[in-house]
């Protein structure tokens, strides 16, 4: 009677089994004409409309384009100035008619920016975009600019600041680097507190919570789409999960004064942390975290270690909450894409571009794309790193060299049996649009 049953369940299977269409096996090794099919692919990419999920865009004494600045270090050797193909760059841009990025021939383009600038027209950020094949971008920024179309650039507001409301000096002295970016998030906490007609910080640990949720809801309503944490600049992004009694007696003790220990801020910031998580889920905004390395000299690789963020985004609480782990934890980005089985994280490959040639970032592309492919979003991380690699080049040079990297990977992918030609375009257009246009609602 079981061998019966057992043949009778087998056939349904085996019915199925008949139609699955017959497929090569994929291969370790790419065969066949791999430099032609990366051509072809190449071609129909560049025709993509591209969505950037994370850029800075901005003139570069605007101090609005991020909370922070950048401190003294030393650059990686693709991001310094000598870096010939940002003469490419802004010769696609601008027409540049000099052959070097010398101190005298750079003035050519400082005065292009600052006519721009004085200007404040949207066409000048608009045209870069046009130039990049952007179709809009994602603007990490403190407020928007005047000269940005806000039909083209989405804002993404910063929220590190609410972990800072106490006196900072002991952070400050934890390295150089701190002298820099702690009296920054002051400075944007204090912007806040304006924002909402706050003189001095909230009596009780409610109030301040009420506080925090008061600037999220107006910065929706201004157009902000999503939040973001640069938390890794600052400390750990280990975050625990200490109960709300503990934070709000830490809150009570100093925020009218006195210098907490760092176990005590700690022990408070986690708590705000997981606060504004549980507030993006409530209010559909998308939690931006940064989780690569990091400027300055001082940024540690492994408190900033992107798994330090395992508990967070696989706290089955936070289900309502959309994660995008901006960077990729670049250069644990092997480890990142395992993240991504959660339904509700996201990775986006911002700053690599740059970081990294293309024949490097291809690999990276290879192994998220053969594994969660509907995870990856492109993101330029345009930002005015210096007078030769300001946003505009900086977005040149991240489109170009994702769509490269990208071409590449899939034509390997291709030649080793994984995916046809049509599937390698689909998962093509998912990367550069369609995976993160869907996060977020359209532009009023």
């Amino acid at each position: 009677m079981k061998q019966k049953q057992i043949q009778w369940m087998l056939v349904p299977f085996l019915s199925a089994a008949v139609v699955v269409p017959v497929w090569p096996q994929s291969r370790a090794l790419p065969s066949g004409d791999v430099q032609g099919t990366y051509q072809r692919l190449l071609e129909k990419i560049k025709s993509i409309k591209i969505f950037d999920h994370h850029a800075h865009p901005g003139f570069g004494d605007d101090s609005d384009v991020d909370a922070q600045a950048t401190p003294p270090e030393h650059l990686p050797f693709r991001q310094r100035e000598t870096n010939p193909e940002l003469v490419i760059a802004v010769k696609a841009l601008f027409d540049y008619p000099y052959a070097d990025l010398s101190a005298e021939h750079m003035r050519w383009l400082q005065e292009r920016s600052n006519k721009a600038e004085k200007e404040g027209s949207t066409g000048y950020w608009d045209r870069i975009l046009d130039e990049c094949g952007i179709e809009s971008s994602v603007a990490n920024r403190v407020a928007m600019s005047g000269y940005l179309n806000p039909q083209r650039f989405r804002w993404v507001f910063f929220v590190d600041s609410f972990l800072f409301p106490f006196d900072n000096k002991l952070v400050i002295a934890e390295n150089p680097d701190e002298g820099v970016y702690i009296p920054l998030q002051e400075k944007v906490l204090h912007r806040y507190m304006r924002q909402v007609s706050l003189n001095q910080l909230p009596d009780s640990f409610d109030g301040y919570l009420k506080f925090v949720s008061k600037v999220l809801e107006e910065n929706q309503k201004n157009g902000g789409i999503a939040e973001k944490f640069e938390a890794g600049y600052f400390r750990s992004l280990y975050f625990s999960d200490p109960p709300r009694e503990t934070a709000a007696g830490i809150y009570q003790k100093f925020h009218s004064g006195g210098v907490p220990t760092a176990e005590e801020y700690k022990t408070f910031q986690d708590y705000v942390f997981r606060y504004l998580v549980r507030e993006g889920g409530r209010l559909g905004l998308p939690v931006h975290i940064h989780t690569a390395v990091g400027e300055g000299d001082y940024f540690s690789l492994r408190k900033g270690d992107v798994l330090n963020l395992e508990n967070v985004v696989k706290d089955p609480r936070y289900l309502n909450t959309t994660f995008v782990l901006i960077h990729g934890g670049y250069p644990y980005f092997r480890e990142v894409i395992w993240l991504a089985a959660m339904k509700n994280v996201y990775i986006d490959t911002s700053e690599i571009e740059t970081l990294v040639y293309p024949s490097e970032m291809k690999n990276v592309l290879k192994l998220w794309l053969e594994t969660y492919p509907d995870k990856i979003t492109f993101g330029s991380d345009a930002y005015p790193y210096s007078a030769a690699l300001g946003s505009e080049e900086t977005y040149w040079l991240g489109v170009y060299s994702a769509r490269d990297a990208l071409a590449a990977a899939l034509a390997e992918m291709v030649a080793s049996n994984e995916v046809t030609e049509d599937k390698a375009i689909e998962i093509a257009h998912g990367y550069l649009h369609d995976n993160a246009i869907g996060l977020y609602p359209p532009p009023h």
